[in-house]
């Protein structure tokens, strides 16, 4: 445990004619649960977080002898989640030992350590203003913090099971949680009063996100299907098929026009946004894709395998 493995491919894997290209970064010794671009590195470091009890940032800059740059150790167990703060200067964890830690992003000094939760804590996130951090996890929780000085704000409480997935509206106005008890939830992020519950997943909820433009948001679930549904109104838009799998990552492009979703099938596809067409399956990961990340540009899809495969793939886009 906590043992990385780097391995490099120098040459770039075409996946079909004129489709996008991959290359493996290196490997954890542990599924790569969640993915993390510095919004202020032009794409150019990621952050991954592992059943391995690591993050690792790496550097992605071509010809790189060596991308590691650091791996930061101190939680007890695996790491669920990690996020950068919108100014990139930290860096947030949340950890199956119930705990969740706050870093310096540049020297991986230990700012915070954030105690609340009963158990497993299996997502953070922080609000686009930076103010704010978010978690939940095994408790059934829902948790609001400061972010400067992790002074607990809210307790959200209404979901009957474990909670998997968590996303801040653009304008960090709203929240979206979803649980293993087949729900989303919609939550005020000032009064923690729940505005709305999302239902019609036939299996756990296990990834969320919200549209960059705010109006959609997208959910997947063990069902194997990816519900798109109105922010606003809480209507479903439509549902995605053609997984084979639960779906364990989702991911909008920050243009919002492009869907990605990795699967327990070990594929990730590509959708139009707007319209629900499948643009193309990328295939690559010899186990379930656990997480998926886009570049700051758009340029760059970052996955991370699980199951028995521990890689992390960048994948170039059109």
């Amino acid at each position: 445990m906590g043992k990385i493995y780097v391995a490099i491919i120098a040459a770039a894997v075409a996946l079909g004619a004129g489709g996008p290209a991959s290359r493996t970064l290196g490997t954890h010794g542990g599924s790569v649960l969640w993915l993390a671009f510095d919004p202020l590195a032009k794409g150019n470091t990621l952050a991954s977080a592992s059943r391995d009890d690591t993050v690792v940032l790496w550097d992605l800059r071509p010809g790189r002898p060596q991308p590691v740059i650091r791996t930061i150790r101190g939680h007890a167990d695996d790491v669920y989640a990690v996020v950068y703060s919108p100014d990139g200067s930290r860096l947030a964890t949340a950890s199956a030992d119930g705990t969740v830690r706050v870093w310096d992003a540049r020297t991986a000094t230990e700012q915070l350590v954030l105690r609340g939760h009963d158990g497993v804590v299996r997502c953070v996130r922080y609000s686009p203003d930076g103010r704010t951090l978010c978690t939940a996890g095994g408790d059934k929780t829902v948790r609001l913090w400061e972010a400067d000085t992790g002074k607990p704000l809210h307790t959200l409480e209404g979901h009957q099971g474990m909670i998997r997935a968590l996303a801040f509206s653009p304008d960090g106005r709203m929240l979206v949680s979803g649980s293993v008890d087949k729900t989303l939830r919609l939550w005020d992020v000032s009064t923690g009063a729940e505005k709305g519950v999302l239902k019609g997943h036939a299996g756990s909820v296990e990834s969320a996100a919200w549209s960059p433009e705010g109006g959609t948001l997208v959910s997947g679930s063990e069902d194997a299907s990816v519900r798109l549904w109105d922010a606003p109104s809480g209507k479903l838009r439509r549902t995605l098929s053609g997984h084979g799998g639960e779906i364990d990552s989702v991911a909008f492009r920050p243009d919002g026009k492009l869907l990605a979703t990795g699967s327990k099938d070990q594929t990730i596809k590509l959708w139009d946004a707007q319209t629900g067409e499948l643009r193309t399956t990328l295939t690559g990961h010899t186990g379930r894709v656990e997480s998926l990340a886009f570049s700051p540009d758009g340029k760059t899809l970052a996955s991370g395998g699980g199951g028995k495969d521990f890689s992390i793939r960048l994948w170039d886009l059109p």
